[in-house]
């Protein structure tokens, strides 16, 4: 029910194609290069949760909740088997959620994995993918293993997608748009009515990706899911992780809602079982604990709005944001800042395209946003003085 069932030789057949044909590329071959080079230099640098600050990955510090880490412990007498049975469990809960059919919704290990498969099912040599610039980089990576063409369209003057030049993009070789809302790392979000009138207006033959990642941390009263949308529109694709709100980044769990048909064209192009048999007992329990997200919601907001008003203070301004993270203006160059921050003991966010001044910061708990505030003063006041 999850996932079609092919045999050993099938699947190693497509995806051998795939791979191939992907590499054949010198093009996507040099942007996969430059995702591994991205990946060194700013994922692998040494985590120690005891000693380091994580304030840089939009993870949730409060980790899973107790009745996910309960079911994970129950679980551990099943790790022996394949995941089939749990994933088929955590497909129905999410189609009850969404109020579609369970085949309309696919797993998929992390979101991230959700974001590949539907590159590689609606990408190739002369279609186009439509992101804005900045936005959550994975998808222009994947789009270039296809041989695809990609149009960054710059965020506007509010920081916010700019959806009509969007549109004009997507009219030209249409493939895939993507759609981050609200967006990482800008932290702002696309209105209702603004998504309404832009899907009216994409190409029938572009499929709209929405990438709703941080969606439980929205709090203005004009944003809503793009899950409307799927029942009335055969070309959009939602998205959604178990890794923010619920805690569970390092289990890697996500899925997608679709047109059944949408998902039987990316269904091939996934890793075969991708998900595990923690991560979907963790994800079945957190979505049966109604006080999970509401939790969370409210810590975070809470620890955010302490976090705008100390910079506020100082008199440093802040992208106004929906989500677990802030965009703060420095008005210096960022990336010396960043390295001091580290030294001083505290991992913020990396440097982003189009924003170079600016400094992104996770929420963290309010005790690490403290520390964060502490060395904020004194890094940003030994550059000012040294300036």
């Amino acid at each position: 029910m999850t996932q079609q069932k092919w045999t050993r030789r099938e699947f190693t057949q497509t995806v051998g194609f795939g791979l191939a044909a992907a590499f054949a590329s010198p093009i996507a071959a040099r942007g996969w290069e430059e995702r591994l080079a991205h990946l060194e230099r700013v994922k692998l640098r040494p985590k120690d949760p005891t000693d380091l600050v994580l304030l840089n990955s939009n993870e949730n510090p409060y980790g899973p909740a107790p009745v996910a880490l309960a079911a994970m412990v129950k679980a551990h007498g099943i790790a022996g088997r394949y995941p089939d049975y749990v994933a088929d469990q955590v497909q129905e809960a999410l189609a009850r959620l969404h109020s579609v059919q369970p085949e309309m919704v696919q797993l998929t290990c992390g979101s991230t994995e959700m974001l590949k498969v539907a590159t590689q099912a609606f990408l190739g040599p002369g279609k186009r993918l439509v992101m804005a610039e900045p936005t959550f980089e994975a998808p222009e990576g994947y789009a270039r293993l296809t041989g695809a063409e990609v149009v960054k369209v710059p965020v506007d003057v509010n920081y916010r997608l700019d959806l009509e030049a969007m549109v004009k993009a997507a009219s030209v070789r249409p493939g895939l748009v993507y759609v981050c809302n609200p967006n990482n790392p800008t932290g702002t979000f696309v209105s209702q009515p603004a998504l309404a009138a832009f899907l009216e207006r994409v190409p029938a033959e572009s499929v709209v990706l929405v990438d709703e990642a941080y969606y439980h941390y929205v709090e203005h009263p004009d944003y809503a899911t793009a899950l409307d949308f799927v029942h009335a529109e055969r070309n959009v694709i939602v998205t959604r992780t178990f890794s923010k709100v619920y805690g569970m980044a390092g289990l890697r769990l996500g899925y997608g809602v679709a047109w059944a048909d949408l998902i039987r064209q990316m269904r091939p192009h996934q890793v075969f079982e991708s998900w595990n048999v923690m991560a979907c007992a963790a994800a079945l329990a957190s979505l049966e604990d109604p006080d999970v997200v509401e939790r969370n919601r409210r810590l975070n907001s809470a620890a955010r709005a302490y976090l705008v008003g100390e910079m506020e203070r100082r008199g440093y301004a802040v992208i106004p944001s929906e989500t677990n993270f802030l965009m703060i203006y420095l008005g210096r160059q960022v990336t010396p800042v960043i390295e001091a921050f580290y030294r001083a003991g505290i991992a913020v966010g990396r440097l982003f395209r189009g924003l170079p001044q600016h400094l992104r910061v996770s929420i963290g708990t309010q005790a690490e946003l403290e520390k964060f505030v502490a060395a904020f003063d004194s890094v940003l006041g030994q550059m000012s003085r040294a300036a």
